[in-house]
This record gives structure tokens, C-alpha cells and sequence, in this order.
């Protein structure tokens, strides 16, 4: 009697090839991890490295101390600088989102002539660079004395055609019924806005509010420009500043630590709505 052998299918086949494919994935994400965590681990160490201790044959000191973040907070006008990175990034955030959101809503579900005209110049703004505009905006802000002022440095940054944009095509994606269902109620348009915009695009607005946030906290070149006095640096500006003066390197990695702080903070509080973003658009697509 002849035992029949019976081959092994696709899936047995090339599952060896598929895990070995799978561990080398695997690998490199590792060592992208640790290509990434390293310069942060790196700036931790030495801000609680104790001043002239730590030397390069030995990374790791034998202690720990948190003087060098204690000494840097009386060092310059570093709580000034960082109460106006934080006005210069919550404020620039709650206006850009709002105004975002109206203008992605008007865009997204009104008719009215030129819509896609004003669209298309909104999404062709953000082929120009930066760089292209510092000088009249420069020209602009000081003919209207906002040089060394908060507002001068918030209120060219609030147009952002990116949010609106974002906006507008999440809003694209909310189901027709609902707005049909608030119209036969009777509900107007900031009521249809405030009751059902608003709620259902909180993932979005969280992912924008910390991408905006990010931008405007980490900003140089434009505080840079605007920020010429201690009064109305923000922190990237001060710690830039730091390098010319008598402060060790431990003292400079001390307020790079607690400059991180704030943005580690905003990302643990709304990360949640990042993955909600994410999954919602699953779904739609």
C-alpha cells in the first residue's frame, strides 16, 4: 500500500520567508528607535550630569543632580521666554483651529461662487516658502508697530492654509444625513457648526492642535526676526542666545530638557484623538 505525500500548501511554504521577512522588519525598526532615542537620552544625561563631571571615556556619571535646571531657570529671563513661547503657541493654536474649522466648514458643505477659486488659492499658498515672504512681512509688521510686541509675533502666523485645508476635506467626509436632519429641524448654520461640526471633528482638531502647537513652540526664524529685545524672546530665541554667553553645556541641556516638557505634555493629553484620526479615516477610505 502506497502512503499518498501530500505537498505543503502557499501558506506553509513561504511562511519561513515571511518571518525571516518580518524579524529583519523588525530589526530596523529597532535601530531606528534607537537612532531616535539616543540624542534625546543623551540631552537627559547631561542635564543631570553635575557640572564638569561628566567627560567623554565615561558617558554615564556616577550621580545625578538637578542643580543645572534649578541654576538655568535664574539664568537670563528664561520663565519671561517661556511664558511667551507658550502665549505665542496657545494662543496661535485656539485662533488657528477656529478659524480653520469655520472656513473648512464654509468650504466643505456651502455653495457660493469662486468656492473653488478661493480653495485653489488657499492650497497654492502653500507652494511658497517662508523665506519668500519674511521681508514684506517684516516691512508690514513694523509699519504697524508690532516689532517686539506678542502680537506682531502671533498674528502674521495665524493664516494657515494647511489647516484649513485639512479641515475642509475631514468635513468632506461627514455623512450628508446629518446636516439634511439639522436643516429639517430648523437648526441654522452656527447651530449645524457649534452641535455637529465641532464634535465630530475633535480627532482632527487634536491632531492639527498639536502638530500647530509643535511648529509655533520649536519656531525660530520669525521670533528670531520680531523678538529683538529680552521682553519678547521666546524660548527658542533665548536658548539660541545661550550659546554666546558664559553657560556650560549642561546648563544648555537643562533648558533644551524642560523646553521639552511642555510638548511632551501636549502630545500624553491628546494623543487618544491621534488614533481616533487615524482609525475614523480607515473607515471612510
Amino acid at each position: 500500500m502506497s502512503v499518498d505525500t501530500v505537498e505543503p500548501g502557499p501558506t506553509a511554504r513561504y511562511a519561513p520567508s515571511r518571518r525571516r521577512g518580518q524579524g529583519r522588519l523588525m530589526v530596523g525598526i529597532l535601530l531606528l528607535c534607537f537612532f531616535t532615542v539616543t540624542p534625546f537620552l543623551a540631552v537627559v544625561v547631561l542635564a543631570l550630569t553635575p557640572e564638569g563631571v561628566l567627560t567623554i571615556p565615561h558617558a554615564w556619571p556616577s550621580d545625578l543632580t538637578l542643580d543645572n535646571i534649578t541654576q538655568i531657570l535664574q539664568v537670563g529671563d528664561f520663565p519671561r521666554w517661556f511664558a511667551n513661547s507658550f502665549i505665542y503657541a496657545a494662543v496661535s493654536v485656539v485662533i488657528i483651529l477656529l478659524t480653520a474649522a469655520m472656513a473648512g466648514y464654509a468650504l466643505a458643505r456651502k455653495r457660493f461662487p469662486g468656492r473653488n477659486v478661493i480653495l485653489w488659492s488657499i492650497i497654492a499658498t502653500l507652494m511658497v516658502p517662508l523665506e519668500a515672504t519674511l521681508i514684506p512681512l517684516f516691512i508690514l509688521v513694523k509699519e504697524l508697530g508690532g516689532i517686539d510686541t506678542l502680537w506682531g509675533l502671533i498674528l502674521p502666523t495665524l493664516a494657515n492654509a494647511q489647516a484649513v485645508f485639512l479641515m475642509r476635506q475631514f468635513i468632506m467626509g461627514l455623512p450628508d444625513e446629518l446636516f439634511d436632519a439639522a436643516r429639517i429641524d430648523g437648526a441654522g448654520e452656527w447651530r449645524m457648526f457649534t452641535r455637529i461640526v465641532l464634535p465630530l471633528i475633535r480627532p482632527i482638531v487634536a491632531t492639527l492642535g498639536i502638530f500647530i502647537f509643535l511648529w509655533h513652540w520649536n519656531d525660530l526664524l520669525w521670533p528670531l526676526i520680531v523678538g529683538q529685545s529680552d521682553e519678547a524672546r521666546t524660548l527658542t530665541v533665548g536658548l539660541a542666545t545661550l550659546n554666546t554667553e558664559d553657560v556650560s553645556t549642561t546648563n544648555i541641556m537643562a533648558a533644551a530638557l524642560v523646553s521639552v516638557v511642555p510638548c511632551l505634555v501636549v502630545y500624553a493629553v491628546l494623543q487618544r484623538y491621534i488614533v481616533d484620526s487615524i482609525v475614523a479615516t480607515g473607515i471612510k477610505g
